[in-house]
């Protein structure tokens, strides 16, 4: 495979659709591909440029026994079994401090590498875990709806020509707030699932390369250089978004880009992932694993902007107590330990983390040793370059002050997006969250 135009046209659209293509769109297509095998791609590396990592925490996390008032006598009245009491918690500050099971983000925290937002949420909050995901997903007022996300209008703003893996999500579904309207992004489980599949399976030897089905259909594909392979440009979904890409050429374009594009992101992203050592220790724990593998790819350049990660399991209507102890124990030692692996790997001053949650939890405890869905809790922000400590205003928790018994907002989780599109990922916040919001300082 000596040229680009060579390989597109031996790469064609075999692989992008295996062995599932009916006998009369393969001679449709057979036809296209004499048409069109000239189509230029555009260049794009930034495999040195900033890199944000999104872990949602999913199901609503409680914020106030996150970040503790722990001298507020409001907040003991209101949990007279969840509340922690100044002797147990990671003090901070005079007034506040972390949860027990944070020991990570006090080691970030001591560090000079984390900063907290807090009481952030949105006018009219939604109590409903979808509606209020899809809320932060698209950055979107309470009473609009919207079909694209925030980081995926950053991707049509910010990152045209850019490769398929500009946006990657660890999951099993990709999540709304990558949708764009030219798709981009991929969403893989880990690295040894996400290749072309053999309907007949394949064997230990193969696992590492494409399916038999998809070589067959790419002759020379496994032998052509993992060179170049950043510029060969964005990912074209087939399930959404198709007809804005089929607008601007003919179905043999987009069939040819979507298997360029998902068979060189899957072999590169193996390639690194088994090529790069991670430098630091992790806990047994999915999110940690999910990390791992981040940080394997950002040292290995993948050249990715945005990487999704979930952690779930924050809906704690009953027993609160140890499972969020928990919950927060494995957030905070995997936070940590991708932070020191990151300085190791000598990638941590290009690299920040930032959590959020649908919402927070009321002030009160219920009946259950629970707590209910709520409206504002705060965010946290990760990496050598954040602005640390905390930021915005804390959360008042006079029952005359509490919004039908949730915390008030003083933060607009957009002002949050507004501030890390501009002082981080360098693009204009307007463009993307489609009104102006102030920002603060968060990246030093």
């Amino acid at each position: 495979m000596h040229t680009r135009r060579s390989f597109l046209k031996s790469t064609a659209w075999g692989g992008a659709l295996g062995s599932t293509v009916p006998a009369f769109l393969a001679a449709t297509f057979d036809q296209l591909q004499a048409e069109h095998v000239d189509r230029a791609v555009a260049p794009i590396s930034g495999r040195d440029g900033p890199v944000l990592v999104v872990i949602q925490l999913a199901g609503g996390n409680d914020g106030l026994n996150t970040l503790v008032p722990f001298d507020n006598d409001h907040y003991h009245r209101a949990r007279p079994r969840l509340g922690l009491k100044a002797g147990a918690v990671r003090k901070i500050r005079d007034h506040v401090g972390l949860h027990p099971a944070l020991g990570g983000f006090q080691e970030l925290h001591d560090q000079g590498q984390l900063a907290i937002v807090q009481s952030v949420g949105y006018p009219n909050p939604n109590r409903s875990h979808f509606r209020s995901t899809d809320i932060w997903m698209t950055s979107t007022d309470s009473n609009r709806f919207s079909n694209l996300g925030w980081i995926g209008r950053y991707f049509d703003n910010a990152c045209s020509g850019s490769p398929a893996t500009v946006g990657l999500a660890l999951g099993r579904q990709s999540p709304l707030a990558f949708t764009a309207r030219q798709p981009k992004g991929i969403t893989l489980e880990n690295p040894e699932s996400f290749r072309f599949a053999d309907p007949d399976g394949a064997s230990d030897g193969e696992s590492m390369k494409s399916g038999p089905v998809s070589r067959r259909m790419n002759p020379g594909f496994e032998d052509a250089p993992l060179v170049d392979t950043e510029n060969a440009g964005g990912s074209i979904s087939m399930l959404e978004g198709s007809g804005s890409a089929l607008q601007q050429g003919s179905a043999l374009d987009f069939l040819e880009r979507t298997s360029l594009d998902a068979q060189i992101s899957s072999d590169r992203i193996r390639a690194i992932a088994n090529r790069v050592r991670n430098e630091a220790a992790y806990p047994a724990s999915k999110l940690a694993t999910d990390l791992r593998l981040v940080a394997r790819l950002i040292a290995g350049g993948l050249g990715t902007r945005v990487y999704y990660v979930s952690h779930g399991g924050y809906d704690t209507h009953t027993h609160q107590a140890g499972a969020h102890h928990r919950l927060l124990g494995i957030l905070g030692d995997a936070m940590a330990a991708f932070i020191r692996d990151l300085k190791a790997l000598g990638q941590s001053d290009r690299v920040l983390v930032m959590t959020f949650s649908e919402f927070g939890r009321r002030l009160a405890e219920n009946a259950n040793a629970g707590t209910d869905h709520g409206a504002a809790a705060p965010l946290f922000l990760a990496g050598t370059r954040t602005r640390a400590g905390l930021h915005g205003k804390a959360p008042e928790l006079d029952p005359k002050l509490l919004l039908n018994g949730d915390i008030r907002h003083s933060t607009d989780f957009r002002t949050v997006y507004a501030s890390l599109l501009a002082q981080w990922l360098g693009t204009d916040p307007r463009a993307i969250l489609g009104s102006t919001f102030p920002t603060l300082p968060l990246i030093a």
